[in-house]
């Protein structure tokens, strides 16, 4: 794959990501300033914590999850990352990143320059406007995730996070009812607080109310309208 070739105009995923809504002269600045590097191969690091914000990041293909790493080497999952999406927000305002970027799978990411885009984002106001609702959408992330991990039995926690994920997969235009994990069952139990054996009987569980059918790492949801009132919430989580 020629990297150089991938311009922000072609991306299938240009309607997801900083993009959305630019002008084509606007798209071409944005683009200059891109670097693309070589694809992350599964449990490569993006960032650790602690270093200093270079760079945001926009997942082009792939999964990347973020954690921490507390005193004693726990490590806590604080976020999943899908294509489209942008990852390393949270390194502005102490101007370093506060977690660790690992890519689950194979996957590319677009670099983006944040001294560079800070200027740019200044001299198109589409730019930045898409920048501040990519910034809400983090703040209202983080509600939802404290919602889920504080009101919710273990139950509805781990269905409204596959309703999170369905919505997510809807937005890139894919089947928003089958669709593959691309985390491991350990990794949704460390992000929502629960063992990983209650994971795995909490999918039996779902399986046997046909709300959802757990084939290896593919999600099939059997009844979308049951499954979000199982959950306690929407269908748009």
């Amino acid at each position: 794959m020629n990297l150089d070739q991938i311009k922000c105009q072609s991306c299938s995923i240009s309607q997801l990501c900083l993009p959305v809504m630019l002008a084509d002269a606007e798209i071409e600045h944005l683009d200059s300033i891109i670097k693309r590097r070589k694809p992350y191969q599964k449990d490569e690091i993006l960032f650790r914590s602690g270093d200093p914000l270079k760079s945001i990041y926009a997942i082009r293909s792939g999964s990347l999850k973020t954690y921490t790493v507390d005193m004693d080497g726990v490590e806590q999952i604080t976020g999943f990352y899908l294509p489209g999406e942008i990852i390393g927000l949270d390194a502005i305002a102490e101007n370093t990143h506060q977690s660790f970027a690992k890519a689950l799978d194979t996957s590319l990411v677009c670099a983006l320059p944040y001294n560079k885009l800070d200027i740019l984002a200044g001299q198109i106001p589409g730019l930045r406007s898409q920048l501040l609702k990519i910034m809400s959408h983090e703040i209202q992330d983080d509600k939802a995730l404290f919602l889920l991990l504080n009101k919710k039995n273990a139950e509805q926690r781990l269905a409204a996070f596959i309703i999170n994920l369905s919505r997510r997969y809807a937005n890139r235009g894919l089947a928003s009812n089958r669709f593959q994990l691309p985390m491991t069952q350990v990794d949704i139990a460390n992000y929502l607080g629960m063992a990983v054996e209650t994971i795995s009987r909490l999918f039996k569980k779902l399986h046997k109310l046909q709300l959802l059918e757990l084939k290896q790492k593919e999600i099939v949801i059997q009844d979308m309208q049951s499954l979000s009132h199982f959950a306690g919430t929407s269908c748009h989580l």
